[in-house]
């Protein structure tokens, strides 16, 4: 067979390449991956461990993307225009509130935020009101709301290992899910293909039985509670964080896109990586206020 005839003729798509043996492709600079969960638990770690209240910034910031590449997003695939600074301020009030004033401060600064939309928006003329105004009282809520459940845990003396258990936990769903799909290859049963195909049942699987094994373990070691505890809050974090995925899983398909954004190297973007800690937070805070009165 001549050079010439393995060419692919021009204007032909290339073929895709083979999948590595074992049939398995993550999809994902797998080593930059690495680094970036690195720098960003290293981060995450020395705020929690030393003055709690920094990591707030460090939360703050992560937000603040996240809120950018929603709007990003909804800007080139929906032509919405949310009113992202009532949204950011707002965001901030409730999660200032929610680490150093009581829970009523936190719905106090919500609906201050839903008010303080309403009222930006008015000067952007008729079209799209509603349109812009629904999509920031979502952002409010999703990155917002959400976000305060976080300032939350962290407000008790132990704050910072109540957040870092809870970290720990939901790290360990996405670690159980990738080495469960590493072992079983692209064989596995889909979960639900029409939102995420590469997410399967026996992924599921692994990521439960990571997230309650690191339940078991650091319930106890780090905050003095009973391994069951763990085991319990195991078991409610893997299942928010696997709806929290596959709920930015159906925004990112609803718009059309890949990843939200694009900063972080093999992650995506900041709303990729800190989807299911957004939606398993609430879950987290509520266990360990029952656990650890």
């Amino acid at each position: 067979m001549s050079a010439a005839s393995t060419a692919p003729e021009e204007g032909a798509t290339p073929a895709e390449p083979p999948p590595p043996k074992g049939g398995i492709r993550t999809g994902r600079n797998l080593l930059a991956a690495i680094w970036v969960g690195l720098l960003l638990g290293g981060a995450a770690l020395v705020t929690l461990l030393t003055v709690k209240a920094t990591f707030l910034i460090f939360m703050g910031a992560a937000l603040l993307l996240a809120l950018r590449e929603l709007d990003s997003a909804l800007q080139k695939s929906r032509d919405v225009n949310m009113p992202v600074i009532p949204v950011a301020l707002g965001g901030a009030a409730m999660v200032t509130c929610a680490y150093w004033a009581a829970g009523g401060a936190v719905m106090a600064a919500f609906a201050l935020t839903l008010v303080g939309i309403l009222i930006w928006r008015l000067f952007g003329g008729t079209k799209g009101y509603v349109g812009d105004v629904t999509a920031a009282v979502f952002a409010a809520a999703y990155l917002g709301l959400l976000g305060a459940t976080v300032a939350a845990m962290l407000s008790p003396h132990n704050g910072g290992r109540r957040v870092l258990a809870f970290i720990i936990i939901t790290i360990c769903t996405d670690i159980g899910g990738y080495f469960a799909g590493i072992t079983l290859g692209r064989n596995g049963h889909k979960m639900a293909p029409a939102i995420s195909p590469k997410k399967t049942w026996e992924g599921l699987a692994g990521s439960a039985a990571a997230s309650i094994g690191a339940g078991a373990i650091v319930m106890p070691v780090s905050l003095y509670g009973y391994w069951w505890q763990g085991a319990v809050l195991g078991t409610a974090v893997v299942a928010a964080a696997v709806f929290g995925d596959l709920a930015e899983s159906m925004i990112k398909r609803d718009l059309d896109i890949k990843d939200m954004g694009t900063l972080l190297p093999g992650h995506g973007g900041v709303l990729d990586r800190i989807d299911s800690l957004l939606v398993s937070a609430p879950v987290a805070w509520l266990l360990l206020a029952v656990f650890l009165r």
